[in-house]
């Protein structure tokens, strides 16, 4: 019975890639004046000409065309995924300090020329996905060249883990946060998953034995710093000295990280570390059910101390738990997981997928009420979380490799 509805959620994922995710991106965000995409499009389909364009957004949407291109096989989505390699190569790619520039205005000049060691590493995983999509040699080097910058000016060797940010002439800079939410602290969780996730994906086609260090390094990080092994939930923000410096809760970077750092470890192939990711995997998703609604949707933040929950539903944990639920059911076995599955993509079909104006809200509240003061592509609202759970989940129903 499981099977059968895991079936039908792999024909429904499919149809939402196809018919509403990749062709809305298609459709509303290539900026067919200045070049690459705009970057503000309203929740009603209206680009904003003079919007900023940020790093973190074209490399999503390479990444997001190139992994459909190479999964489906449409010349059309490798068109849109080569929009995003172009620019990112005119533009963004700081050919005089190296690294990548954090922001652009519209026309493609420098707006924030800081060092996001976050924007570094979401390059290096489009740059890789590009490189399998269509085999170009100048996006493998040019990834290979981003990995030796990050580990050469981020990496810090004497008390371990990746700084933060930088300025553009990688001096030190005071405003280390990725958005005003965020902590000022130099040593994050999420520029390291995503670190993590680059350099994984990065090994997959160059199996450079300094790159291999580096990424049993950070899964390894990730099993002693990050994962609380307590609550099997993860700490956020570290000082330099991996002081722990935040008690708040993530239920999506939670769930996120669990598949990512099992499928680390499985991409290096160490046994132990294998078999580590994977009980540390099942434990975090099946404390990600204390997050749940129960109406099948991830609420986003918990504040312990202030025991504050943010009820919010934002697009990118209900992708990221469909996701991480089947892996967590994939490697235990447990019906339970498979169930969460499938409540998960209920909830997005239902609440989440915009069926009047395309692509997925940002977000919904408790009741269900969509945010449509809110982008429906920007800065962070980009088809990588939900484009790459589509993906993931055909992929691991039908297992394909």
């Amino acid at each position: 019975m499981i099977g059968e509805r895991l079936a039908r959620l792999s024909e429904e994922v499919e149809k939402e890639l196809k018919e509403n995710i990749l062709p809305y991106w298609m459709k509303y965000t290539p900026d067919l004046k200045h070049g690459g995409f705009h970057g503000h499009v309203t929740h009603f389909n209206e680009p904003l000409p003079n919007a900023g364009k940020g790093a973190i957004m074209n490399a999503r949407i390479l990444w997001t065309f190139a992994a459909a291109c190479r999964m489906i096989g449409d010349q059309a989505y490798l068109d849109t995924a080569r929009r995003g390699y172009e620019y990112m190569m005119a533009h963004f790619i700081d050919r005089e300090f190296g690294g990548v520039f954090w922001e652009l205005d519209h026309r493609g000049g420098i707006l924030a020329p800081r060092k996001q060691i976050y924007a570094l590493a979401f390059t290096i995983y489009a740059l890789a996905e590009y490189h399998m999509a269509c085999g170009e040699e100048q996006a493998l080097e040019e990834a290979i060249a981003l990995f030796r910058t990050i580990e050469s000016r981020a990496f810090d060797g004497e008390r371990n883990g990746y700084v933060e940010a930088m300025n553009r002439d990688w001096s030190p800079a005071e405003d280390l946060r990725l958005s005003e939410k965020d902590d000022n602290e130099s040593k994050t969780m999420n520029s390291h998953l995503h670190i993590l996730e680059a350099y994984t994906h990065l090994f997959r086609i160059w199996k450079d034995p300094g790159l291999k260090s580096a990424l049993e390094n950070l899964v390894r990080l990730f099993l002693d710093k990050f994962v609380d092994p307590e609550s099997h939930h993860l700490n956020l923000f570290f000082d330099d000295d991996w002081n722990l410096k935040s008690n708040l809760i993530s239920f999506g970077h939670d769930i996120e990280c669990s598949w990512l750092l099992h499928e680390a470890a499985e991409v290096l192939g160490e046994p132990g570390l294998v078999r580590r990711t994977a009980r540390t995997a099942i434990q975090m998703a099946r404390e990600n059910f204390k997050g749940l609604d129960g109406d099948g949707g991830l609420f986003y933040e918990l504040f312990p101390v202030e025991k504050r929950l943010d009820h919010d539903k934002h697009w990118w944990p209900q992708a990221e738990a469909m996701v991480g639920y089947f892996n967590a059911y994939q490697l235990s076995g447990d019906e339970e997981f498979a169930e969460k599955t499938l409540n998960s993509w209920k909830f997005i079909r239902e609440r989440i997928v915009d069926h009047a104006y395309g692509e997925w809200y940002w977000s919904v509240d408790r009741n269900g009420t969509p945010r449509t003061e809110k982008e429906k592509a920007g800065f962070w609202k980009c088809p990588y979380h939900n484009g790459r759970a589509c993906m993931e989940m055909i992929r691991r129903i039908e297992k394909k490799p």
